[in-house]
């Protein structure tokens, strides 16, 4: 019998103003350290995915997001050939608003935390998220990734 697939869930936060978006430098995690992402995290058990988000918003940049301001904007689906659970499903908002100053609030998890140009990320950007962010640029809602490298 062949086993059931389990995926690990993530909410991504792809926030843009003034086409700049905002982006962080994961430090000390384990996974891409040194390299630029967007807010993020994993789903927790009996959360949904714009729950996570929100919560994640809140944490780790101190903005406050409202349910009626956020839209699913990309969903992916990514082999990340990181570890034997390796099989995730990535949903990526964006927010027409939000409350609060924004400000890294995960400093042991995040050593930068600032805007960029969006038509001029980090040389150092994750590759599946630059390449989400090209998706929601050029209107594409879902993306597979990792499955034929």
């Amino acid at each position: 019998m062949q086993k059931r697939n389990t995926n690990i869930p993530a909410s991504y936060l792809v926030l843009i103003k003034d086409n700049k978006i905002l982006m962080l430098r994961r430090f000390n995690t384990g996974f891409e350290d040194g390299n630029y992402s967007v807010v993020a995290g994993h789903v927790e058990k009996g959360e949904s995915f714009s729950q996570c988000i929100i919560r994640e918003a809140k944490e780790e940049a101190g903005i406050i997001l409202d349910q009626n301001d956020i839209k699913v904007a990309h969903v992916m689906h990514r082999d990340s050939k990181t570890s034997i659970d390796n099989e995730r499903v990535d949903v990526f908002f964006t927010a027409s608003k939000w409350e609060g100053v924004i400000e890294n609030k995960e400093k042991d998890k995040c050593d930068d935390l600032a805007w960029f140009d969006i038509d001029n990320m980090p040389e150092n950007t994750v590759e599946y998220v630059r390449d989400v962010i090209s998706c929601i640029r050029n209107n594409v809602f879902y993306s597979e990734s990792g499955w034929d490298k």
